[in-house]
């Protein structure tokens, strides 16, 4: 009798999941059949591949290097200039700073030493 060997995958799963369990830790994923999974990811990177990958005047990318050294560009970009409208149309940059002048001052994530 032939027996079908356990996928590696399923396996990798349920491993998983027995670790998370046994250190009181949930998984960062969402249900079987979660579309909205990795909807921010999805959306970040189809802004990547469209504004610069694809985009006009953009590529063909010679080497890896080069795109490598876009991609840099890109995000430092998305992250200090690019209009965002979730933001009220203002930079991420931008945003923390009006949000860190109007609050306590208190810092989100402490560091001690």
């Amino acid at each position: 009798m032939l027996r079908r060997p356990i996928e590696s995958a399923q396996f990798t799963s349920i491993r998983y999941g027995e670790r998370l369990d046994e250190i009181g830790a949930r998984p960062s994923i969402g249900s079987v059949g979660d579309s909205y999974d990795n909807a921010l990811a999805e959306s970040v990177n189809a802004l990547y591949k469209t504004e610069l990958v694809r985009g006009p005047g953009r590529g063909p990318w010679k080497t890896i290097d080069d795109l490598e050294l876009g991609t840099l560009s890109w995000v430092h970009w998305h992250n200090t200039e690019r209009l965002h409208s979730y933001l009220g149309d203002v930079p991420p940059v931008e945003f923390e700073a009006a949000y860190d002048a109007i609050s306590s001052g208190t810092p989100l994530v402490g560091i001690t030493v």
